[in-house]
């Protein structure tokens, strides 16, 4: 907006200067999420160059090469024009922005940006004078290719980037380009003098830029919002005259939402308003006018929220990520004039306008009456539900997606109809999903005021069984809002009993859930697993060398260490059959052993073999609860076994190395493992840690006891459940130790016992299929530990991996297909 706007903004202000404004008083400085995030954007941007100048020089160089090739074919007079224009311009542009504040007595938001720049020319010049100086090489130096007549930041230019993004022009598209005009110039002029590199002045920029909004963040900008005066004034612009208004919501709950004020009119225009607007209705909180204020510091409120949805659901259901002020007051006028042409009952919008430069407003009709959540549960009656449906009905007919239709969103007005507000995130032409998606909130509000059998009785003769069939594959905790999903926390059975509500009107209904994530929280662990396992087995793989790996490797401990490899399969099946009252034949459950590990590729180590031996014994006659049964008892007498293991064993090995004087690897091995039972004991005080461990435990081991005391009453079976058991574990550590000695290593056998143990926890607690990256991970760190050199600990690991997870694939398909063949699968 132009000066002369604001102006005329101020002259409408003083014509209404004597209009009440009941509003409590504003901060005079606020915290912009919108720096937070700039700032978090500037220093990612800054390390990402640290990181390409670091990996690509070559590239880097070229391009610094080329531009300094073509710029010698530049007519030396634009050139020359160039480097005075920004050498003067550079300063002069910003400084005159500066004054022009002062003049609209914006001085406190130039005094910030002076601190800005201040700070970015000192740790500029201590950059460029003492941390090079002091210590050569590394980054620094590949910022300027090794060389010392080029700076890795710009010093004349840092300080304005600062400056320009603290102060801030939004708005002035003039002083922008003018401002930045004048610093590309600069940085040009650096290019062609070659005292500055490509990357040093993407360094530069993205260190000004971080500079001048973590100083904003950090000290507070200057109040920009316009107070209520302001907004009263600017409604004489849509032909209003307010008499008096008031703030409506509650200041101090600051959650991003637009500000909104209650106006009482004098008067009405004669255009038409008259009839739906009767000016000054009555005593104070009875308006004509209700107006919301939208602020554009407050348009990136909940970003990082909505775009962690947006990368997570898998359609666009999440509404806007980003938008700009002038887009966010488009989107709404244009969503509520299509909700009132859909026949929808909302209140008229009756005009919007901006309000200076930092904000606009939108005046709906007011519409007395209380929100729904405001609204007691005895007042809430079948035929307000009923009304509510039709609303739906009706946005849904004209392909209108509101995406939040929550309790604030439904108005109940003073003669008991229904009506829809809060369109700020709706969406004209929605598709089929969102529209679902409507459905399925608005069924999970109702329901928690009025019960899930209610809501349902209520929609059913509205929107017809088949449309609510369609919702029940997305009442989802994902598919609601985050409102919503903190309420289910006290209703933990509720999105079940409205599914089965329906599915009693609609027996045929498909119940099973809609996939909407594109992918879950433990996918993310998972890459941070493998990239972290990946930086750690990565280099020590890449520096062998397979050939001369495989001419120098001893082949009779390669022979040794496939045969205990293969006898696992024989240890895990001892393992079932001891542990099922029922006879199974041998042959075949070693076969199931072998079908299992084909499955690791595509599930947790801890859940693929689950999932085959539960599926082999419902196949073999056993009944499902009783085979659920069987194979957690298994793995719950293998998880007691392998902790009493792991303690003895460390105990053993320390004890060990005492008597042979090697202290160092024993001991860092005992305290890693304290170092995980301490973090895994930490982790369990967390409440909702300890839920999540307990049902799962509870559910794989849900009935284990009974089997148990079976299994105790057959010493035979019970014999065969151990000695496979302790078989399983003494196969492994007999790969693991053969592959060490493949390669001319060796370790103390309990040495080697306890880093196998080690390692098969942490493969068992990854989420990753077969453990992958986890185990090779820890094996390597914990070989390397113990006394083996890198290469000899990544090419044992390698082997073993290869004997243990990647030969048995082949063969494990063909075991699957041939026992889903015989229908033992």
């Amino acid at each position: 907006m132009t000066q002369t706007h604001d102006g005329a903004v101020r002259r409408r202000q003083g014509a209404t200067a004597g209009v009440p404004v009941d509003e409590p008083a504003q901060p005079d400085r606020i915290r912009r999420p919108s720096d937070a995030i700039r700032f978090a954007a500037s220093v990612v941007g800054l390390a990402a160059v640290m990181l390409l100048v670091s990996i690509a020089q070559q590239t880097t160089h070229g391009l610094q090469t080329d531009i300094a090739e073509g710029t010698a074919h530049a007519p030396r007079l634009l050139l020359t024009l160039a480097t005075l224009v920004s050498s003067f311009g550079v300063l002069a542009v910003p400084v005159a922005f500066g004054i022009e504040r002062l003049f609209n007595k914006d001085g406190t938001r130039v005094a910030i940006a002076l601190l800005a720049a201040v700070i970015a020319f000192g740790i500029t010049v201590g950059l460029d004078d003492l941390v090079v100086r002091a210590a050569p090489g590394g980054v620094l130096d590949s910022l300027i290719w090794g060389g010392t007549e080029t700076a890795p930041v710009h010093t004349d230019i840092a300080p304005v980037i600062a400056f320009v993004s603290a102060v801030g022009m939004a708005g002035r598209a003039r002083w922008q380009a003018a401002t930045w005009t004048m610093i590309g110039l600069a940085a040009l002029t650096g290019l062609t003098a070659s005292y500055a590199s490509v990357a040093a002045l993407a360094a530069t920029y993205a260190l000004g830029r971080a500079i001048g909004h973590g100083t904003l963040y950090a000290v507070g900008t200057p109040n920009p919002r316009p107070s209520g005066m302001t907004v009263v004034a600017s409604l004489e612009r849509l032909g209003l005259r307010p008499k008096r208004g008031a703030r409506l919501d509650d200041p101090a709950d600051d959650t991003g939402e637009a500000r909104r004020y209650g106006v009482v009119l004098a008067s009405c225009p004669a255009d038409g308003y008259g009839a739906r607007l009767p000016a000054g209705r009555g005593p104070h909180g009875d308006w004509d006018l209700e107006v919301r204020v939208l602020d554009r510091d407050q348009q990136t409120a909940g970003l990082l929220y909505r775009v962690w949805r947006l990368l997570r659901l898998r359609a666009a259901t999440t509404g806007r990520t980003l938008r700009s002020l002038r887009r966010s007051l488009e989107l709404e006028s244009l969503m509520a004039y299509a909700v009132d042409a859909a026949g929808v009952r909302t209140p008229r919008l009756v005009g919007t306008c901006e309000v200076g430069t930092e904000a606009a407003l939108l005046a709906y009709e007011h519409v007395p009456g209380r929100r729904l959540g405001d609204v007691s549960d005895e007042e809430i009656t079948d035929a307000l539900l009923t009304d509510v449906w039709r609303q739906l009905r009706s946005l849904q007919a004209g392909r209108l997606a509101h995406r939040r239709l929550e309790g604030d969103a439904v108005l109940v007005g003073e003669d008991g109809l229904a009506y829809v507000t809060d369109l700020r995130s709706g969406e004209t032409a929605a598709g089929d999903l969102a529209l679902r998606l409507d459905l399925a909130q608005l069924l999970t509000t109702l329901a928690l005021r009025a019960g899930p059998e209610r809501a349902v009785r209520t929609a059913a003769p509205v929107l017809g069984e088949e449309a609510l069939g369609g919702a029940v594959p997305l009442l989802q905790r994902v598919a609601l809002s985050r409102a919503t999903r903190t309420r289910l926390r006290h209703h933990r059975d509720l999105l079940t009993r409205i599914r089965e509500q329906i599915v009693r009107l609609k027996p045929e209904t498909e119940a099973a859930p809609a996939r909407l994530e594109r992918f879950r929280p433990r996918t993310i662990f998972s890459i941070v697993a493998l990239s972290v396992a990946a930086y750690i087995v990565i280099p020590q793989v890449t520096s062998l060398d397979i050939g001369h790996l495989a001419a120098t490797a001893s082949w009779h401990w390669v022979v040794a260490a496939l045969a205990a490899a293969s006898l696992t399969y024989v240890a895990a099946a001892l393992m079932l059959i001891g542990f099922v009252p029922e006879r199974l034949p041998f042959w075949r459950t070693v076969l199931a052993q072998v079908a299992a590990s084909f499955v690791k590729l595509v599930a947790p180590a801890a859940v693929g073999g689950v999932a085959v031996n539960t599926r082999y014994l419902q196949r073999s006659g056993v009944r499902p609860a009783l085979a659920v049964a069987s194979v957690g008892a298994s793995q719950l007498v293998g998880l007691v076994t392998h902790v009493l293991l792991l303690v003895l064993f460390g105990f053993l090995t320390g004890s060990t190395a005492k008597a042979t004087q090697d202290l160092a690897p024993s001991r860092t091995i005992v305290i890693a493992v304290l170092a995980l039972g301490l973090l895994a004991g930490l982790a369990l005080t967390v409440p909702r840690v300890r839920r999540v461990v307990t049902s799962r435990l509870r559910s794989m081991f849900s009935g284990v006891l009974p089997r148990l005391v079976d299994v105790l009453q057959s010493p035979k079976k019970l014999s065969t459940g151990m000695g496979g058991t302790l078989l399983l574990t003494l196969a492994f550590t007999l790969c693991l130790d053969a592959s060490i000695r493949s390669f001319g290593g060796s370790l103390p056998w309990t040495t080697v016992v306890l880093v196998f143990l080690t390692a098969n926890a942490v493969g068992s607690a990854a989420p990753t299929p077969g453990g992958l990256g986890a185990v090779e991970g820890a094996l390597t760190l914990a070989l390397t530990i113990s006394g083996l050199t890198a290469e000899t600990a990544a090419s044992a690991v390698l082997l073993y991996r290869l004997l243990t997870l990647w030969l048995p694939v082949l063969p494990g398909w063909g075991a699957f297909t041939f026992l889903q063949r015989k229908e033992a699968l």
